[in-house]
């Protein structure tokens, strides 16, 4: 039992290393507004040493629809975007997609995370 836990140490060790988490900091309720579109803004955090920050790109997805977002100044890890939200819709679902480089052995791969899914709910005013 021991030399199968042992065995398994090192891949447990560097799955941790590796971990990544994505952090909606946005309002889960915004009024409605007249151009029908809405801030959202997200962290991104991750230990994997390997990785190319300066590759990632955020993407905001809406059913079928995606939305880039772009880097917030000054700001590592965070990124800011908006998206729509028809007019007589009261609630939306969305999720972030993270595309991004990282180095493996010497050359650069790609890889690319998701978040959890959130609900942007819109207040008529």
């Amino acid at each position: 039992m021991w030399k199968k836990t042992l065995m398994l140490l090192p891949a447990l060790l560097l799955l941790a290393g590796c971990a990544t988490t994505a952090t909606n900091i946005s309002a889960q309720r915004q009024l409605r507004n007249a151009d029908n579109l809405y801030p959202i803004e997200v962290v991104f955090d991750s230990r994997q040493q390997a990785l190319r920050w300066d590759t990632i790109q955020v993407t905001a997805i809406v059913g079928k629809e995606s939305y880039a977002m772009r880097p917030t100044k000054l700001m590592r890890n965070r990124w800011e975007g908006v998206i729509p939200v028809p007019a007589g819709v009261k609630t939306v679902t969305y999720h972030y997609k993270f595309d991004y480089q990282y180095t493996d052995f010497g050359k650069v791969s790609k890889g690319s995370a998701s978040s959890h899914s959130y609900k942007l709910a819109i207040l008529d005013p």
